[in-house]
């Protein structure tokens, strides 16, 4: 974005494993990992802050934290009986659609968090 002396948006996908400690067996790791995509994102953030108000460079940084996705990582999840057949899950679509809302915005909105989950979560 300096480089071509643009605005721009750069999105984390993160997790709302980020933002709980989960106290389910085998994904402690994951947890932990996702914590520090939180705390990397908002140290960038205020980074870019700095940044963008020496150069005049707009740069918003957004987390997208989704809940239980259909994903590659589901499977693996359901041998490990973390989850269930019948458990509500997002589908990488309804991701899209978030940064696609993000993107949306005027601006002059930073959007610094995203946290969706599909309906009948029980997390």
């Amino acid at each position: 974005m300096k480089e071509h002396n643009i605005d721009g948006h750069i999105f984390n996908i993160n997790s709302i494993a980020g933002h709980y400690v989960l106290n389910y067996p085998r994904i402690e790791v994951y947890t932990a990992t996702k914590h520090a995509v939180t705390a990397l994102t908002e140290l960038m953030r205020k980074q870019w802050q700095c940044r963008s108000q020496k150069s005049g460079l707009r740069a918003c940084l957004q987390s997208i934290s989704p809940g239980l996705t259909d994903t590659e990582m589901i499977e693996d999840a359901k041998k490990l009986n973390l989850i269930k057949d019948t458990s509500p899950v997002l589908y990488p679509e309804d991701i899209a659609d978030a940064v696609e809302y993000a993107l949306s915005t005027p601006p002059h909105v930073q959007v610094h968090e995203i946290m969706i989950r599909p309906t009948g979560d029980a997390l």
